[in-house]
């Protein structure tokens, strides 16, 4: 069925159920980034593929709701479809909220699913509507009735991270949980996001694509845990470790009916911006609910020394297999056999070289290989259909990530293939000073995402240049690769937590021109204390991503003293703790790469 019949069916079941505006946003039942194969109706009903976006259909009109990261994705992939994309953040672009408010008739009705809309944005619709006496339909999945060979849900089987791993028991875990609700005057607290009830439960899973989390539920009570789950995905070892600290396991979608039995005493501790909206629609009138961002998410943000010494040794492996792929990559430009390769065949070489390295789990996200023109798109994802074959004197951006066993990691490189033009290595070379002024950077202790984001663009904004994504994320341990609360974003609004030590993030600025190049530079950055004085707490960030930048793609002229010191530095590094993990022509050629400039 092509796209166009699909919306076309939508709109026969709108009229059927009285419904006038639908959204289909890409969430699950969890509000998680990536989403299985069974959650993808957006993708499904549009045919765009990003990671995130909404569709919003009306009787006459279909948008498609999408940021910065995948505007030239979307443009192609929506065309034809007869689908407006709706660029997110731009001048006179309204949201999907506003949209909604605007377009809803007197005395509509906007459906959508709401075990896939959070509490808090359907609290905001449900109060916007009302101006204009318009109510909400939740309880219809109406793409699943397009959707004739949708996939089941997963039944992979989960596993468990024990404190070798882990660094903290669920016991103590969830002790510091209760005493948060308790000085919140909850004695329950509901917990819908995967990465927030595997970090709390030390329990993971494969039911979310590149992310090693498991389709759960969890409430936990003053005395005793309801963990909602598919049981057969459990071995006896995991119902065990469970069963210690008093977790019952009862069937995954159980939980809409129990939580109906919530008694009038009880005080509900939710967080809006993860709690789904027909969980929050089943709770009983009377019940007060605390809203709260939840306790785990601070918490699994701040990673204990165990934690950080298995995500060093992750990025160990990622680094060796990284350079090597680096390495693969100018012995084919040498030879003249690079054109043999494509941006699909280099994105499994570099898997094959991760999974070498031994515990390799998964990839951490869907992998950005993007060569040449391709790279300018920033969220790119490469397709038979859009896959290009590497040629010479041009760029090749590889932003990939995987899962070990100690942790996952997130690195972009973007490698020149021959002799590149000096508008690439100019580019380049504003690119890398960007990076290596934002990691060099250390500040007193409150300083969060907006403070900091200014330095790190400052090289480009010189040159009235920018990027059209933020420059910094959180990264979960065996999590989300994107992990909150901290961020690096000039906006105010979308990165506000303060740098904590124990957090991990990515230092990840770029350039993209359409048509010709994309550069992208990314690192994993380890929030560190260092001195403590009469000013304060000052912070400082430590590179824990090991391989090496492009000395050939580098304009040295361009680089400052502070620039070479940053680098020759961060080089000496990556030689220093790679080397030991190289052929010994793979050592050669990096004692070459990192010498100093």
């Amino acid at each position: 069925m092509a796209i166009k019949e699909r919306i076309a069916k939508l709109r026969e079941l709108m009229e059927r159920d009285g419904i006038d505006i639908y959204m289909v946003p890409t969430a699950d039942f969890h509000n998680s980034e990536y989403v299985g194969e069974h959650f993808k109706a957006r993708v499904f009903m549009s045919g765009f593929t990003g990671s995130a976006g909404t569709l919003v259909v009306t009787k006459d009109y279909a948008g498609l709701w999408t940021d910065g990261r995948y505007f030239l994705q979307a443009e192609q992939q929506l065309e034809g479809s007869g689908i407006e994309l709706c660029r997110m953040f731009n001048p006179g672009v309204p949201t999907t909220t506003e949209f909604i408010e605007k377009n809803i008739p007197e005395g509509g009705v906007l459906g959508f699913d709401g075990r896939v809309v959070t509490f808090g944005e359907g609290k905001t619709l449900s109060e916007k509507l009302k101006a204009k006496n318009a109510t909400i339909k939740y309880e219809v999945d109406l793409v699943d009735e397009i959707w004739e060979d949708r996939p089941e849900l997963s039944k992979r089987k989960a596993f468990y991270l024990d404190v070798d791993l882990a660094g903290e028991t669920a016991t103590s875990k969830l002790e510091r949980v209760r005493k948060e609700m308790k000085e919140a005057g909850a004695n329950i607290h509901i917990i819908t996001s995967l990465d927030d009830t595997g970090w709390l439960l030390n329990i993971r899973g494969m039911d979310v694509d590149f992310f090693p989390l498991l389709l759960s539920y969890t409430v936990v009570f003053e005395d005793h845990v309801d963990l909602y789950v598919d049981e057969s995905k459990f071995s006896d070892e995991i119902k065990a470790n469970l069963a210690k600290d008093n977790v019952v396991i009862k069937p995954y979608n159980q939980i809409y009916e129990d939580i109906k039995g919530f008694k009038s005493e009880d005080v509900v501790l939710v967080d809006p911006a993860r709690l789904n909206f027909a969980i929050f629609s089943n709770i009983p009138e009377g019940v007060k609910l605390v809203e709260k961002r939840n306790p785990t998410v601070l918490m699994k943000a701040i990673k204990n020394d165990v934690e950080i010494k298995n995500i060093k040794e992750a990025h160990v492996k990622d680094g060796a297999a990284h350079t090597k792929f680096i390495y693969w990559l100018k012995e084919l430009v040498k030879s003249g056999e690079i054109a043999n390769e494509t941006e699909l065949s280099a994105s499994a070489r570099l898997e094959k070289f991760r999974e070498e390295q031994g515990g390799f789990i998964c990839p951490s996200f869907d992998p950005i290989c993007g060569h040449g023109p391709n790279g300018a798109i920033v969220h790119y994802s490469s397709s038979e259909e859009t896959n290009r074959a590497l040629t010479p004197n041009t760029l090749f951006l590889t932003d990939t990530g995987a899962n070990f066993s100690q942790g996952s990691t997130d690195i972009t490189r973007t490698t020149a293939l021959g002799e590149i033009s000096d508008r690439m290595k100019r580019d380049y070379t504003r690119v890398l000073q960007c990076h290596l002024r934002l990691s060099r950077l250390k500040f007193k202790e409150g300083i969060s995402g907006p403070n900091v984001d200014l330095f790190a663009r400052a090289p480009l904004w010189y040159d009235y240049e920018d990027y059209n994504h933020g420059t910094g994320h959180g990264v979960g341990f065996l999590g989300n690769i994107h992990e909150g609360p901290a961020g690096i974003h000039w906006s105010i609004a979308r990165s506000v937590e303060p740098f904590k030590a124990g957090m991990v993030l990515t230092n990840e600025p770029g350039l993209y021109i359409a048509g010709s190049h994309g550069i992208r530079l990314e690192n994993e950055i380890l929030v560190k204390a260092t001195v403590k004085n009469e000013y304060g707490q000052f912070l400082e960030f430590e590179p824990i991503t090991y391989v090496p930048w492009d000395l050939e793609a580098i304009d040295v002229d361009l680089l400052t003293s502070e620039d070479k010191y940053e680098l020759n530095k961060y080089h000496k590094e990556v030689y220093d703790i790679i080397a030991p993990k190289l052929t010994e022509e793979e050592r050669a050629w990096l004692k070459e790469a990192t010498r100093e400039v």
